[in-house]
């Protein structure tokens, strides 16, 4: 790799051990990926807590922080896995609870914003057209490229703390204009989407036949202008189904104001064209194997909810109950549960009996295998497609729903 002075003074440990170790460990990281060069990135967002990175990560966290490093750009930290509030009624491992405890303190140490959100693109920082960010989660990271324009890769923890550490990132993948180009035509113009989730099986849909990271799908013929919990959903399905790293939208997304854009030029001759219509969004839907027809679990996470998505299960929610034997739960940040307490969203929630986690995702809980054995869970109904797919190592059957029918299947105990 062609490194700056700046660069070469780094590894040769003029700012510190921390910083040699991170530029170091980015150098092998760019030429492992066919990287020349590294560029200055102004934004980071890393995964890190213990379910994750296990003994081995807290240690290295604390023997970095005892380095001496320190975030010289913001960074942001993803979803956790233990609401401390909750802990002891989930039943988790206190043990494992002290240690996410020093994870954040770890953290904190190096200057790092604890803020626990895996929706940061909608609540803490929206990177502009054509800025440099290192951000980890599959769900931010296509967030970025497809939405806002910015440029990232899927950064894994250690990468994302060693791009915030130095102020940079290899120049490879989505950084670069040529991955950037579309690939296929997906033509949804005879698709209604109506609900969250059926944005969700779209992007099932198109991922699943198409699985490999630099696969940019191209969006056209929708009739109106999609909201941006609606586009979350998408590209958390693309990201998950398809290991995908961004979409464009024709009329939308700002690379692909028309379609001859979005393929940085004319559209190729013989590119492939997909469609999808009503009726293959109900096929998804139809393919979930209901067993013996009970729910045992509901869940609205993965990714953390947004204030408008707790706005409206609170209206779905309101004077009514979960069934006995069913739980429910609903997960987001503390900037939007603080927010959504204040306008009396979570008030109809708790009331009818649903468990509301601060600050995590459902999938990577701490002890959820335990938690599922214990509590009998078989069945988890979700209106996320993302979820619905990587929750799948802890042998839950999933089964993906629209949100009202997912209230419906909460309050009645019976899966339709």
């Amino acid at each position: 790799m062609e490194l700056t002075a700046e660069e070469r003074a780094m590894l040769d440990g003029a700012e510190g051990a921390a910083v040699q170790r991170a530029l170091a460990y980015q150098v092998e990281v760019g030429r492992f990926f066919g990287a020349t060069r590294m560029v200055p990135i102004t934004n980071a967002h890393m995964m890190g807590d213990i379910e994750v990175l296990g003994d081995a990560g807290l240690g290295f966290l604390q023997e970095m922080q005892r380095a001496g490093a320190k975030a010289r750009i913001p960074l942001t930290t993803n979803a956790r896995c233990i609401d401390f509030a909750w802990a002891e009624r989930l039943g988790q491992d206190p043990a494992e609870c002290a240690k996410e405890r020093q994870v954040i303190a770890a953290l904190q140490g190096m200057a790092v914003m604890t803020t626990d959100t895996c929706i940061n693109y909608q609540t803490l920082y929206q990177p502009h057209l054509g800025e440099r960010v290192a951000w980890g989660d599959t769900g931010t990271c296509i967030y970025a490229n497809s939405v806002f324009g910015a440029r990232t890769n899927f950064e894994s923890g250690p990468a994302a703390l060693a791009a915030a550490i130095t102020g940079r990132t290899p120049d490879y993948g989505f950084q670069r204009d040529e991955h950037r180009r579309g690939g296929f035509i997906v033509d949804i113009g005879g698709a209604t989407l109506g609900d969250l989730a059926d944005w969700g099986a779209l992007g099932k849909l198109v991922g699943e036949g198409h699985q490999s990271y630099t696969a940019v799908p191209v969006f056209t013929g929708f009739r109106r202008t999609p909201l941006a919990d609606e586009l979350k959903q998408l590209g958390c399905a693309l990201a998950s189904y398809g290991s995908m790293g961004m979409f464009h939208f024709v009329g939308l997304t700002p690379e692909a104001p028309t379609l001859e854009a979005a393929f940085h030029g004319a559209v190729p001759p013989g590119v492939e064209r997909m469609a999808v219509d009503d009726a293959a969004i109900a096929a998804v839907y139809a393919g979930y194997d209901l067993g013996a027809g009970d729910a045992k679990l509901v869940v609205f996470s993965g990714p953390q909810l947004s204030l408008f998505e707790l706005r409206d299960l609170a209206r779905l929610f309101a004077g009514r109950q979960v069934a006995r034997g069913t739980s429910v739960f609903v997960t987001s940040s503390n900037g939007v549960l603080s927010a959504a307490r204040k306008l009396g969203y979570l008030a109809p929630l708790e009331a009818a009996g649903v468990c509301v986690l601060e600050g995590v995702c459902f999938y990577i809980l701490q002890n959820l295998s335990q938690m599922r054995e214990r509590e009998g869970w078989r069945n988890m109904v979700s209106n996320s497609a993302k979820i619905v797919n990587i929750i799948g190592a802890h042998r839950f059957r999933t089964i993906l729903r629209r949100t009202a029918d997912c209230v419906e299947i909460a309050c009645t105990g019976r899966l339709a």
